[in-house]
């Protein structure tokens, strides 16, 4: 996994304070990566056109165009006038090294969007926002240069943003990359050094994003062992019992020993699944709310049982969820969408917010829950979710649109219950299901508005470990 902060200005200052290094020797390094990424990538015979803006992301892009000049056919677009004391001597350099010059937006393979970086703290302009829109609008491979400009400290377009095709950040990893509200904007994020390794840069945080070889699968390392080895899920079935059987099934491919559906079932299950009208003695975790509808006669025994739990869907609309959030002994995992997180921050905070509220600053609203209850695991759904444990949050970016369709949620329950009942703490749990749900909806090869939730738990049981 890799850090993630808020901001990179204290980072920045770390290096002008304790390692000498001046802003110029910065910025000639973030130019330099921006250079290095477009002459790996296309040849001297592609055009490139930099759109600079007046302040220092401004300052990058005149500083790529000296990179480029002579390597390509480069122009340098200023719409403003330049204003920091870097953009001024960057532009006095190029200028003396007749760099072309445009008035406008011209024709160009390569298009860079260095009109505003990381920390834009106001909306747009009209005249800006109209600059962006005929940018987005333009024939060309668009890159970034830090994040897309419009894009503002929370990751939320202002009003609109730059779409990038790549975006090349400097120094270190920005939370603002990667909410769900700039997901469409920012394209490939790669990461250039500043003149020192990403090591010597970084600092500690509270923010992680995750990679896809994080994920550790439950393969079965023991060769002495029985189906009672790894663990016994007992699924709660409700009204709506299609819900619980995709969680059981899921939970039974990601390696659970055995899983019993716990409730007054009709259906004819799958022989592979066992069921019952109470816990099983030996349950070893729970899944509880997938289906469950309005409520459930036996709910005070999931309650007083003290295995460990995952907590989705209805029960969490339902009066008991506030009894279930106080066992501060017992191991919990929450896996609200937008909408039921809202319905329980109210629940819990008396405050109400809204959906654009909570997406708009999705990791403020995440800490906060998760400081008022430090024992809890918090999967917050999404593009990007969000993963929780005592303020600490990690970000999935490898959400895609073929896990848009219900029942993706019921699969995601029954693999985290899987690695509960199998020993696994809260946060392993959780951030492993998470991956394992992305890269099976990844490895499905059909359209990507196609896929099932059984092709999800099949995709899943058929994943590689990753080195």
């Amino acid at each position: 996994m890799k850090k993630l902060f808020e901001t990179c200005y204290p980072l920045d200052q770390r290096c002008y304070e304790q390692y000498g290094l001046t802003e110029d020797i910065l910025m000639e390094n973030a130019s330099l990566g921006m250079a290095k990424y477009i002459k790996k990538h296309f040849s001297s015979s592609h055009s490139v056109l930099i759109v600079a803006g007046f302040g220092n992301n401004g300052a990058d892009g005149i500083v790529l165009a000296r990179h480029l000049f002579g390597f390509c056919d480069v122009k340098l677009y200023l719409p403003f006038s330049v204003k920091s004391p870097m953009a001024k001597l960057q532009l006095e350099r190029v200028q003396k090294m007749a760099v072309p010059m445009v008035e406008d937006l011209e024709e160009a393979d390569i298009l860079v969007d260095c009109l505003f970086g990381a920390g834009l703290s106001r909306p747009l302009d009209e005249l800006t926002q109209a600059l962006v829109s005929k940018m987005n609008k333009h024939e060309a491979f668009k890159l970034s240069c830090d994040i897309p400009s419009g894009i503002d400290t929370l990751g939320n377009p202002s009003p609109l943003a730059f779409k990038a095709d790549v975006t090349i950040t400097m120094g270190a990893l920005k939370e603002s990359l990667y909410t769900d509200m700039s997901k469409d904007f920012v394209g490939e994020v790669r990461c250039v050094d500043l003149g020192l390794s990403r090591a010597m840069y970084e600092m500690p945080t509270q923010t992680y994003l995750l990679e896809t070889f994080d994920m550790l699968l439950p393969f079965r390392k023991r060769k002495n062992t029985h189906k009672g080895s790894f663990g016994h899920l007992a699924v709660i079935a409700g009204e709506k019992e299609g819900a619980s059987l995709l969680s059981a099934m899921a939970s039974l491919r990601f390696g659970v020993g055995l899983c019993t559906l716990v409730g007054e079932s009709t259906s004819t299950l799958p022989y592979a699944l066992m069921k019952d009208r109470k816990l099983p003695h030996n349950t070893t975790a729970i899944a509880l709310g997938m289906g469950l509808g309005a409520k459930w006669e036996k709910l005070e025994e999931v309650v007083d049982a003290s295995s460990p739990i995952i907590l989705d869907a209805d029960i969490l609309h339902h009066d008991s969820i506030t009894t279930f959030l106080e066992q501060k002994e017992r191991t919990i995992v929450l896996t609200p969408h937008p909408k039921e997180f809202v319905t329980l921050y109210a629940r819990v905070f008396r405050e109400e917010i809204t959906i654009q509220m909570l997406q708009s600053n999705r990791l403020a609203y995440a800490r906060a829950f998760t400081k008022a209850y430090p024992h809890i695991t918090l999967l917050l759904k999404g593009a990007n979710s969000i993963i929780a444990q005592n303020a600490v949050c990690y970000i999935n970016p490898h959400g895609t649109s073929k896990l848009s369709k219900g029942g993706s949620g019921d699969v995601l329950a029954g693999l985290i219950g899987a690695l509960l009942a199998q020993g696994y703490k809260s946060l392993e749990a959780t951030l492993h299901a998470s991956l394992a749900l992305s890269a099976g909806a990844k490895a499905f090869k059909g359209n990507d508005y196609a896929m099932l939730p059984t092709d999800l738990i099949d995709e899943v049981g058929r994943l590689e470990p990753l080195d």
